[in-house]
């Protein structure tokens, strides 16, 4: 048993971020100016999108996203309820309405039919209408969007992608948040999104807290002027050599915009993201290796037509052939000295959605059951090859004490 407890997901920071902060606490811009501005046109380059909003979160970007596209009281958006809150926060604070349906079994992203279903009834019962969809990559395995993006085209229905875990994860060869190729517009109808991205802490990139925004870009224009007070110019453009100190509020914005120490962050983070990468698959390979052997445990999938970003690793425990639960299982990994988490507690079982719709456990049955096996391992490229080893140890070692 290791003698130092592991941490769940700490950040890798190197020299050339600390250094970036530095030279930026050292020039003229603190706030939204340069640095800002070359990290939105780099991350936009990388992942293939026209352009890109940087934003101080994911959150942030989720609820612009849907202002900049009119929704608001009297509608309605689907989402799943197998995501961390901010997914279903944001459409609360726009006055719309949340429409949970379940997810599928193997990926446990949200289930394109039982969207269908949802849009269907919804458009013969009447009531709030649904304007959008909500599909969140969960642990960075893509959505089905080509059934999404189908379903929203036959029924005029804005997309909305929270890929909070998602970078860099493909879809059908396209990244997550870039642009559309001739084939993906023929197959799904062309149905352009506005894409979400999060660099917090524990992401596959990180500025700390910040996160980004990706569409087309008249929709980015639209959203940009949201983003700071409803301003018509930032301080870059007021400030600059260039800029001009006039400036007119055209609508109620908000405080959402990213400051350059953070961009100083995500410049290089972006620039390591493919040697992260990397060690993250290295890390799945192992665990793959190892628990993929155990008929107590289900390994993580990952379909053949997408990429998974590998944010999470969520296994799952087949609890029928186990003497402890799932909770007993973390405690015994604590014990261990290894960290663990759930992802994630869904939506439905929380107090406020519960009470305010009325919700019972049972309402979305797949996301109620593969909660309750599931164990997020520790999954970052900070990991050494004795840290994978200790976990699969761990892991390996309750399995074969417990199993019945």
């Amino acid at each position: 048993m290791r003698k130092t407890f592991l941490s769940f997901s700490p950040p890798l920071i190197g020299e050339e971020e600390i250094a970036e902060v530095v030279d930026t606490l050292r020039s003229d811009w603190i706030t939204t100016g340069p640095k800002v501005k070359r990290f939105e046109e780099e991350f936009a380059a990388f992942i293939g999108a026209p352009a890109a909003l940087t934003l101080n979160s994911c959150t942030a970007a989720l609820h612009v996203a849907l202002v900049a596209r009119g929704i608001g009281p009297g509608d309605a958006v689907i989402t799943t309820p197998m995501t961390f809150c901010s997914s279903v926060h944001v459409i609360e604070h726009v006055g719309a309405t949340p429409v949970l349906v379940d997810v599928e079994p193997d990926t446990l992203n949200i289930d394109p039919v039982k969207i269908g279903e949802e849009v269907e009834k919804r458009g013969r019962q009447g009531g709030a209408r649904i304007k959008a969809l909500l599909p969140v990559h969960l642990y960075g395995h893509p959505c089905d969007m080509d059934a999404i993006a189908g379903i929203a085209r036959k029924h005029n229905l804005a997309i909305i992608e929270d890929a909070a875990h998602a970078i860099p994860a493909k879809y059908r060869g396209r990244t997550i948040g870039g642009v559309q190729t001739a084939e993906h517009r023929t197959q799904a109808g062309g149905w352009p999104s506005a894409v979400c991205f999060s660099f917090y802490a524990t992401k596959n990139l990180t500025t700390a807290e910040g996160g980004m925004l990706t569409g087309p870009p008249d929709f980015l224009d639209e959203a940009r002027r949201w983003r700071l007070h409803g301003m018509s110019r930032d301080a870059w453009k007021r400030y600059s050599s260039e800029g001009s100190w006039f400036y007119q509020v055209v609508c109620p914005g908000f405080k959402y915009n990213m400051t350059d120490i953070q961009a100083a962050l995500g410049l290089h983070q972006l620039r390591k993201l493919s040697g992260f990468q990397a060690r993250r698959r290295q890390v799945v390979r192992r665990y793959n290796e190892a628990f993929s052997r155990l008929a107590e445990l289900q390994i993580p999938t990952e379909r053949p037509d997408v990429e998974h970003a590998w944010h999470l690793y969520a296994l799952r425990l087949n609890a029928e052939r186990l003497k402890i639960s799932r909770n007993q299982f973390i405690e015994e990994l604590t014990r261990r000295n290894i960290g663990t988490s759930v992802h994630f507690i869904p939506i439905h079982l929380h107090p406020y959605y519960r009470d305010r719709y009325g919700y019972k456990p049972e309402d979305f049955p797949v996301a109620y059951r593969e909660y309750q096996r599931l164990i997020s391992l520790p999954l970052y490229p900070r990991m050494s090859d004795q840290d994978v080893a200790d976990v699969v140890e761990a892991v390996v070692d309750i399995v074969e004490k417990s199993r019945k």
